[in-house]
């Protein structure tokens, strides 16, 4: 007997073409909302689950009595419920690797965008309001040759690093767990606290999963160390950063301006953000390209086929569903 794969999100069916001799694949692709009727009546024939950036726990696996694999297309997976998953002993796999140079390109056209004001001046030029030479109530600042702190220097850190030190001759700092020695040698980074980072740093980028530690790890003491004209960007997870925090350190001119792709709430529907000039703001976008977006899948069927062919998946999130 077959066993039966269910792929919750859009997905390319050719994608599945080299597993249906072996497997019964389920396609869906449920609006966005809660996981439906349809959902969870497939979802109890599956033995593997893979799902884009959904959330699955308790109230969404209730009937899934077969399930051995959840694949999730995504680096995070604080959006999936891991005890739930670990004590039920199902595997929790993730794509890390695959989409580390195009969210660092993310996180540097924030850098950009907001150094030199582009979607406000591109708001500004449209609007007719470009009549004259532009004057200094205008003017951004420099990229080249600034400091780049980076909290978190992983692999998607170190792949901003790289454009920062090599592209623009930015000088590297950064703060986490541990020092990295081969970083340091190859970046010419320097390993200091989070708090010196935020007072020495021009751009303080966040490349941080979101778990107890770092929720909130920027709040209203955090911004108030930061340079007056440092500007803040969130690649990481929206509850990183205390956000009412950050808009009133925005309004105040505690810090310069922000680039943020993730936010408390997502869907970000409505924001005093909106209103704030000195913020530019992208829909979690950081590995939305249609090649990185494709290597996920395939990383993430990998993962799925790996679980359900009795291998420990390359990216398996909790081992302890195999104790």
């Amino acid at each position: 007997m077959k066993k039966t794969l269910l792929a919750c999100g859009p997905f390319a069916p050719a994608l599945f073409d080299g597993c249906r001799e072996r497997y019964d694949v389920i396609q869906l692709d449920p609006p966005s909302g809660p996981l439906d009727d349809t959902f969870k009546a497939a979802v109890a024939k599956a033995h593997g689950l893979m799902i884009g950036n959904r959330r699955v726990g308790a109230a969404e696996l209730e009937g899934a009595a077969h399930l051995q694999v959840v694949a999730s297309v995504s680096v995070g997976y604080d959006h999936h419920d891991l005890d739930y998953l670990t004590r039920r002993r199902i595997m929790l796999t993730n794509t890390p690797g695959v989409l580390n140079e195009t969210t660092a390109d993310l996180a540097f056209a924030l850098i950009l965008a907001t150094a030199r004001r582009i979607p406000e001046l591109d708001a500004w030029t449209r609007s007719g309001g470009w009549t004259e030479s532009v004057d200094g109530a205008r003017f951004g600042c420099d990229v080249h040759g600034k400091t780049l702190g980076i909290i978190g220097l992983g692999e998607i850190g170190a792949a901003i690093a790289r454009r920062g030190r090599f592209g623009f001759g930015m000088r590297i700092l950064y703060s986490g767990n541990r020092p990295k020695p081969a970083l340091e040698q190859e970046l010419g980074a320097r390993f200091v606290s989070k708090e010196a980072l935020l007072r020495e740093s021009d751009f303080v980028c966040l490349v941080v999963p979101l778990t107890a530690d770092t929720r909130h790890l920027i709040d209203r003491a955090a911004l108030a160390l930061m340079k007056p004209e440092a500007i803040l960007i969130n690649i990481s997870r929206g509850g990183v950063v205390d956000e009412p925090a950050l808009i009133e350190a925005l309004e105040n001119g505690v810090i310069r301006a922000a680039g943020l792709d993730v936010f408390a709430k997502e869907p970000l529907q409505a924001s005093r953000l909106f209103e704030l000039a000195n913020v530019v703001v992208v829909p979690h976008i950081g590995s939305a390209t249609q090649d990185t977006r494709n290597a996920m899948a395939r990383r993430a069927l990998d993962n799925l086929l790996e679980a359900l062919e009795g291998r420990t998946p390359m990216n398996l999130v909790n081992p302890q569903a195999l104790a």
